[in-house]
């Protein structure tokens, strides 16, 4: 951006017009985004991916030219993985900072609360990693938009998954263990409502519930051990994923239970901070993976985030990637950022081509529910040195079709009238 204008006296004004974005007042013409990713704890690898994933959708599209002769402005405020603190934020954004977007977040304890702010300001909020289903279906307000699956769909195709498996491996029993909290909860609602939608019989024998960033494991895994499932579903993410799996090791859990982890467990995240202690044979799956699907598209996405920070991307940078991109492509419809009403209409079934989207699928927004519809890929944990400091990496594809994962109608009224 050309902002020493004292040099350029040379250059007519109709050129210097014609080379850069001004509104009439001779202001640069720009759409503000506020994020608000955390940038410190257990959290903060996804804000730090989210936000190198948003600055690179950016540089790429503001390189380009911009959006209808606008540049896109990203700014991140660390949010803390705290909702008080991010609804502050979010009013700030919206008040002070006069930005078109709020963007984010990490939590959906914190999505559930900064949606409130969008409602009530009628500002629009690109969601881009947080998956509680409740976003799209009980809380869904009309400013609010996701464009990562949520755990719903994550459910959806795990209990297809374990259909499966039952031919293959029988199995009777369940468990499952996840942060106390709307994330958590949802995830185990969902897959037993899919297990039986699905005609899967199966007990369940346990479920356990620590706090989100709980530092000692060692007393659920013993009541796991105890409780001897035959499966042990996990609705962990991020560093409690990585917590959960190596505080396990030492009571060989996984050579006596299977470990199915279908939402955030196959992020590379884990990959990355286990190496050769990362046990294969654990059943995972998350919202992107490096390695699949294999096209030129996913390549040159992952290719592009390492050559730009020396690091291989975790599943919440490609939703900060395609919520820049959404955004990118409603303006481009639409003309500006400022009419909000025909924004919504743009978002409302927009169809998007993504780095996580296989060649025969292109990615869209449901217009009822704002939630993006996305094939998923579920594997298992094999050697594949391919993307150090990992050595393992997920294989053995299965893959869920898009509209096999939408939750029914009778459900979601069932879920509005609690």
């Amino acid at each position: 951006m050309l902002k020493r204008k004292y040099f350029l006296w040379f250059i007519p004004a109709l050129v210097l017009c014609l080379v850069l974005p001004f509104s009439a007042s001779g202001q640069e013409k720009v759409i503000k985004i506020g994020g608000l990713y955390p940038m410190t704890g257990r959290a903060g690898l996804y804000g730090l991916d989210s936000v190198d994933a948003a600055e690179m959708a950016i540089e790429e599209i503001n390189g380009k030219g911009g959006v209808n002769g606008y540049k896109l402005e990203f700014t991140n405020t660390d949010s803390k993985a705290k909702p008080d603190y991010s609804v502050m934020v979010a009013k700030r954004y919206v008040t002070q900072d006069k930005v078109h977007f709020l963007f984010g977040v990490v939590s959906s304890a914190v999505g559930l609360a900064v949606t409130e702010v969008s409602k009530q300001n009628k500002k629009i909020f690109i969601g881009t990693d947080h998956a509680s289903t409740q976003l799209t279906t009980d809380k869904l307000q009309p400013y609010y938009f996701r464009v990562s699956n949520n755990t719903f769909q994550s459910m959806a195709a795990g209990a297809l998954y374990l259909k499966e498996l039952q031919k293959t491996k029988p199995w009777k029993t369940i468990a499952y263990i996840g942060p106390d909290y709307a994330y958590g909860h949802d995830q185990w609602d969902e897959l037993k409502f899919n297990l039986t939608r699905f005609g899967v019989e199966f007990k369940a024998v346990g479920e356990y519930w620590p706090k989100l960033f709980a530092p000692d494991y060692t007393a659920f895994i013993t009541s796991i051990i105890n409780d001897k499932p035959d499966i042990l579903v996990a609705g962990f993410w991020g560093g409690d994923t990585v917590a959960f799996i190596k505080q396990a090791q030492p009571y060989d859990l996984f050579k006596k239970i299977l470990y199915f982890h279908p939402d955030a467990g196959g992020n590379y995240e884990l990959m990355a901070a286990m190496g050769t202690d990362l046990p294969e044979g654990l059943v995972l799956s998350a919202r992107h993976h490096n390695n699949w699907p294999e096209t030129e598209l996913n390549r040159d996405y992952v290719n592009k985030f390492f050559k730009r920070t020396g690091r291989y991307p975790t599943y919440a940078a490609e939703g900060a990637y395609a919520g820049i991109y959404a955004i990118a492509e409603a303006v481009n419809k639409v003309g500006n950022p400022d009419d909000t009403d025909a924004l919504l209409k743009a978002f409302e079934g927009m169809k998007i081509k993504l780095p996580e989207d296989p060649d025969d699928f292109t990615s869209y927004i449901d217009p009822k529910s704002h939630q993006i519809v996305q094939v998923q890929a579920i594997g298992v944990t094999e050697r594949n040195d391919k993307f150090p400091p990992a050595k393992l990496m997920l294989g053995q594809w299965k893959v869920y079709k898009a509209e096999d994962l939408l939750p029914p109608p009778d459900y979601i009224e069932q879920l509005k009238k609690k």
